[in-house]
Formats: structure tokens, sequence, C-alpha cells
């Protein structure tokens, strides 16, 4: 369990700080850790449940994740209000907690291991494409899209990009294993994870900054606004089994994420400035809740059964790569979309045009996930 132990330490890590420059090496090791945790878990879920059973497991385990991200703001709140370092500190005793129970109940399953050390380069090379990709796009409302810097940040991105490709092509043990890439359910569904990470990580970038910057909520009040969303989440996520059997992986992961951009289209165009919390933002959230519920699970599940079970780690990593990819991306253009507006009028005007390029996105994500089986075809989760 090197991922949990890694994650815990540099939690402790980021408690002790004494300056930003600490903090911030402590998240990016810490980050580290929960890179290594993340796909891990799903991967010893899955090798260590009979075939039969793994679609379910797999709509549990989301469903922990929707849980988590419904409490999350909310504690957080809590924690911020009393001082930040709680943030980090109440991770500790968890990961410890983890240690100990996993030593004693987790199985020795090494499903990937050859010997083989992976690309750290191939993967140093990824980090730093991603990193002046989210540089251009930050910096595009500042700098300006036709300026020299965006447009060689989108360039460099480009070229690194090929270069990992090109590196994975050649390297014994890459971090993305290209063969892969060409199965056909697993590349779809990779990418249309990726691309409903983007619309996820933007609504929920927004939505915190809506209630903060133009109603004026509290931390904890915010997470409160935000939390009946991803708690929808566990409840779809666990009940979608019959709606899958019936619609398949691809036409159930449509419509969730058709549902998730109604749900953004709707705050696009209910919303104003004027707090209406009951009838305006907690239908689009609750809207968005089904949606992740059908779509995300889903995708999973339909990338992890379209590999051989001695491929289930390294799928995992691959797809939360993805997400996390697409996270990325989904923050760094909300941030230039909504720029510093001046007014209130500003504000709603930014925020719509950017619920409206996440719900578009989401779209893209349907059409992507189409491409899934359906009902009866090989390789539905």
């Amino acid at each position: 369990m090197p991922g949990l132990t890694v994650f815990t330490v540099a939690s402790a890590l980021c408690v002790v700080a004494p300056g930003v420059g600490w903090l911030v090496a402590a998240r990016a090791l810490q980050a580290a850790g929960a890179a290594a945790l993340m796909p891990t878990s799903l991967a010893l879920l899955l090798v260590n449940t009979p075939a039969e059973r793994r679609p379910q497991a797999i709509r549990s385990w989301a469903a922990i994740g929707g849980i988590a991200a419904g409490l999350g703001p909310v504690i957080g709140g809590l924690l911020v209000e009393a001082d930040w370092r709680w943030v980090f500190l109440v991770n500790v005793p968890v990961g410890a907690v983890g240690l100990v129970a996993g030593a004693r109940l987790l199985p020795d399953a090494r499903p990937d291991r050859d010997g083989r050390f992976p690309d750290l380069v191939g993967a140093a090379v990824l980090t730093l494409a991603i990193g002046v990709l989210a540089l251009g796009l930050v910096k595009a409302d500042a700098w300006g899209w036709g300026s020299p810097e965006v447009i060689g940040s989108l360039v460099a991105a480009m070229v690194l990009g090929g270069a990992f490709w090109l590196r994975s092509a050649r390297h014994s043990a890459p971090i993305v294993e290209l063969p892969m890439l060409r199965t056909p359910v697993f590349a779809a569904a990779t990418l249309a994870a990726l691309l409903f990470t983007v619309a996820f990580a933007a609504m929920l970038l927004t939505s915190v900054l809506w209630c903060q910057q133009v109603w004026g909520y509290s931390a904890i009040r915010t997470g409160l606004a935000i939390a009946p969303g991803p708690l929808v989440v566990p409840v779809l996520a666990v009940i979608s089994g019959p709606v899958v059997r019936r619609l398949g992986t691809g036409r159930t992961a449509a419509l969730g994420c058709l549902l998730f951009a109604v749900g953004l289209g709707w705050w696009a165009i209910v919303l104003d400035t004027a707090p209406h919390y009951a009838t305006a933002f907690v239908p689009g959230m609750l809207i968005t809740g089904i949606g992740v519920g059908f779509a995300l699970p889903t995708l999973v599940g339909a990338a992890a059964a379209a590999l051989a079970p001695t491929r289930f780690a390294t799928g995992s990593a691959v797809t939360t790569m993805a997400r996390q990819t697409g996270s990325v991306i989904g923050v760094a253009l909300m941030v230039t979309l909504l720029a510093t507006p001046e007014t209130p009028a500003a504000a709603l005007d930014a925020f719509r045009h950017g619920w409206w390029a996440a719900a578009a996105t989401a779209v893209l994500a349907a059409a992507t996930a189409l491409a899934l089986p359906r009902p009866g075809a090989a390789g539905r989760a």
C-alpha cells in the first residue's frame, strides 16, 4: 500500500508546513500518493471479485466516491472555519487506520507486476505537456488567445504530447500502454470519461464560485449548498444496474452525460444574481448528480470490463489519468471563461458562458459513449 503510505505522510507534512513553498511541495507528494492509491484500489477490487459481480462492485466503488464528494465540501468547510491545517490533519488518522486494516485484510495481489521499471521520463513529459496546456488556457484571457505566449503554450503541449506518444510506443514499460487504446471499448470509455470529467470539474468549480462570489455564501454554507448533487450519485450508482442491462453501457452513459448537460443548461437559463437556492440552484444540482450516477460508474465499468484481469491495474490507472487530465482542462477553461468580472451582470454573463461550454463538452462525451456496446454485445459492463 505505498500510495496510501505516501498520501498519509504527505498529509502530515502539509500540517507542519512552515510556508507556502513547503505546502505546495507536500501537496505534490500527496497528489502522487493519491495517484497511486485510486487505480490500485479499483484494481484490487476487480481482481478479487468474480466476473459476474464486477459491475455491481464497480457501482459500489463509485457510490463510495459519491458519498465522499457530497460530504467533503461540508466537512471541509467546517474544518477551514477552525483552521486550514485541520483539512490535512484529518487525513492522518484515517490513513493510519487504512494502513492497518489493509495490511490485515487486503490480499497481496500484483496482477501487473513484471519487474520492469516504469517510464518515469515519459511520465515527466506527459505532466509537462498537461501543465503547459493548462498554463495556456488559464492565461488566455490575460495574454489573449492570439498572443505568442498562448499559441506557444498550445504548440508546446502538442509537441510534448507527440513526444510522449512516440516514447510510449518504444518503451518497454510505458506509462500508457498504447495497445490498450486499440481496444475500441476501452478507448471509447476512457475518452468519454475524460470529456465528462472536463464538464464535471467545470460544474464543481463554478458551483462553488457562484455560491461564494455571487451569492456571498460562507464556506460551510457553500458545502451544504452543493451537497445534494453528489449525495444523489451513490443511490443512482447502486440502482443503475437494471438500466445498464436494458439500455447497454453506451446508452446508459450517454443518458447520464446528457442529463448532466441538461442540469448545466438549467443553471445557464434559470440562475440569477438574486439568490433563489431551492427553486433555481437545487434542481440543476440534482439533475447533474443523476447524470453523474448514470455516466461515471458505467464508463469506469466499461473501461475495466474491456481488459483482461491481468491488466486491471494498468487500465484503471490510464482511466484515472484521463479523468484527472479532464479535471485540469475543465478548471483551466473555467478560469479563462470566468476571468475577473467587475459587475454582477458581467459575472452572470461569464458564468452562463462557462455553463454552456461545459454542457457542450458533456454532449460530446455522450456522443463518444454511444460507441460502447449495446445489450447483448461483448464487453458489456
